[in-house]
């Protein structure tokens, strides 16, 4: 049996939690750095809760019809969050922004996923706006939280290919795809200490190198489509 002292990280969600399934996925390895102490939801009829409630995960949903005020609204969750003993938060599809004093009592302790290469197409709608600008690249990104939206130091990037005859459902597709493999990727980074947030940046510790001198763990996680060398597309920024 593993004797390995894992972070206790809790997930927020809003809707169906793929990224949260993927998370999970991932912490039911005895070798994986961090386990799963509950599931926040800021809707109830989110499909995510369900999921997570049938792996024994405890869920709660904190309505933001409940309270009077967005403060009012956070500060139930992170009372939800303190109940836990929570040290990450990891944010999957969470479609509320949070407020100021919340981020930063959990900053550097807190993730997000983005479906875009940030710091490029902040915001919503990623995808459209991917293939409205003519993109040839897209991926998405794993990043500290930070007051501003879509703003905080980046962990961990993967690219995908836009090829010619996508439509937003295609290249949605495919950048979920690529978001199911990196988020536990720069989970285990940040679980095992070998990335924090220090003077407003993401700074690295004790990673394997290849021979060209760049951090293995930072690389695409491996093709998402059989015809394109994503490794020859895919690179990851400190």
């Amino acid at each position: 049996m593993s004797t390995l002292t894992k972070k206790r990280v809790a997930i927020l969600i809003s809707g169906r939690g793929s990224n949260m399934s993927a998370l999970l996925a991932a912490a039911a390895d005895p070798d994986y750095p961090a386990e799963i102490v509950g599931v926040v939801s800021d809707r109830a009829d989110a499909a995510g809760l369900g999921i997570a409630a049938a792996r024994g995960v405890p869920v709660q949903a904190i309505a933001r019809a409940d309270h009077a005020s967005k403060d009012a609204h956070d500060a139930a969750v992170d009372a939800a969050l303190t109940k836990l003993d929570a040290e990450i938060v990891a944010l999957a599809g969470y479609m509320r922004l949070l407020t100021a004093p919340f981020v930063e009592k959990w900053q550097g302790r807190m993730i997000n996923i983005h479906p875009a290469l940030l710091p490029s197409l902040k915001g919503l709608d990623t995808h459209r706006r991917a293939l409205e600008a003519g993109m040839r690249v897209h991926g998405c990104t794993v990043h500290f939280v930070t007051p501003e939206m879509d703003d905080g130091p980046i962990i961990a990037q993967a690219a995908v290919p836009v090829m010619l005859g996508d439509d937003e459902d295609a290249l949605a597709a495919r950048v979920l795809k690529a978001e199911h493999r990196l988020y536990p990727k720069a989970l285990r980074l940040v679980a095992e200490g070998k990335v924090r947030m220090q003077g407003g940046r993401a700074v690295f510790s004790g990673l394997a190198e290849d021979p060209a001198g760049e951090a293995i763990s930072l690389f695409s996680p491996g093709a998402l489509r059989d015809a394109v060398d994503l490794e020859a597309l895919a690179r990851f920024t400190p």
